[in-house]
């Protein structure tokens, strides 16, 4: 990597994780009706308008809440290293044995409540195989704005998201890259939940804390993940608007490849493959999933950014209902 000339700037902590379906119908209804997260962007993919990208957040769609989902029909994905491998939702502690019984009543899989990295979480997965977990966030990250109309307690709710964890064979490339370039600090390590043999480091963004986190497991053992339904596709950190130009510079001056500026509308994006093969993206808060729509109906019709918009007549008629 080259000698760093720019900005000095820091990472917010992570602004979404967008994951694969291929049963998009059956995913809207987990992640709505049994997660209680609201819908607040039906739109497609901007690369692939064949698929739709659904977005499941609080209420407003905050940075940093949203989980997002590719309709690809894809078969399952084959786990295992290089890849993203469980994503956490932030909860209050309290939280926690509530959604242990609603698991229980609607037959998700899902382990006990246990605690591993100062934390208790929940590990549960979606119907294809999705690995989450909820997370105690200890009261940290920004104030969540809980949906009225879900069928979850607003006490209850998800409130964002968490730690995310990766697995990778080996982590001196990729420390280097979230070390020196995207100035994350590494801060601990603790055995993995599922081989205490294996170490997983915490690398922390701006003051750390549940919703601040890349959790890498260093597992040189596994065979290489292959993408599916079920699988992550890219995780994203957050920058403020004011810094997004800086990130730009920042990853050119330091040599390494990226995409170059992307505006998505709702927001912008830098995307990166890190040495170990996991997509990466920084994105900005801004502008948000309120442009285009009004804040009390997001999510409820197909929006389209404007560089699509003249081709909504086809694009829609190679969608199926969602609803």
């Amino acid at each position: 990597m080259g000698g760093l000339q720019s900005k000095a700037v820091q990472l917010l902590g992570i602004h979404h994780l967008t994951a694969v379906s291929a049963k998009i119908r059956d995913n809207r209804r987990f992640y709505t009706e049994t997660l209680g997260m609201r819908l607040v962007k039906r739109s497609v993919n901007q690369d692939d308008v064949s698929a739709y990208h659904l977005f499941y957040a609080d209420a407003k769609g905050s940075p940093g809440t949203d989980l997002t989902f590719f309709d690809w029909p894809a078969p399952r994905e084959s786990r295992g290293t290089r890849s993203i491998v469980r994503t956490s939702l932030r909860v209050r502690r309290e939280a926690l044995a509530w959604w242990l019984q609603r698991f229980n009543e609607l037959g998700v899989k899902h382990g006990e409540i246990v605690e591993h990295d100062g934390r208790y979480s929940l590990a549960f997965e979606d119907p294809e195989g999705q690995r989450l977990a909820l997370v105690d966030d200890g009261g940290k990250g920004d104030p969540p704005a809980s949906w009225e109309r879900s069928p979850v307690p607003a006490a209850m709710q998800i409130r964002g998201l968490g730690p995310i964890l990766m697995s990778v064979p080996m982590l001196k490339p990729t420390d280097e890259l979230l070390t020196r370039v995207f100035n994350m600090k590494q801060a601990r390590d603790y055995p993995h939940p599922d081989n205490p043999a294996t170490r997983v480091h915490v690398f922390e963004m701006s003051g750390g804390g549940a919703h601040a986190e890349l959790h890498v497991a260093v597992q040189p053992d596994l065979p290489v993940s292959r993408l599916g339904a079920g699988g992550v596709h890219h995780v994203a950190f957050r920058t403020p608007d004011a810094d997004y130009d800086a990130w730009a510079d920042r990853l050119n001056d330091s040599g390494v490849p990226n995409s170059g500026k992307v505006d998505r509308f709702w927001f912008r994006s830098l995307y990166v493959r890190e040495p170990n093969g996991v997509l990466f993206e920084i994105a900005s808060d801004g502008p948000g999933f309120a442009v285009d729509e009004d804040p009390s109906t997001l999510g409820e019709h197909l929006v389209l950014p404007p560089f699509l918009e003249p081709h909504r007549a086809e694009i829609t008629a190679n969608l199926k209902p969602i609803d």
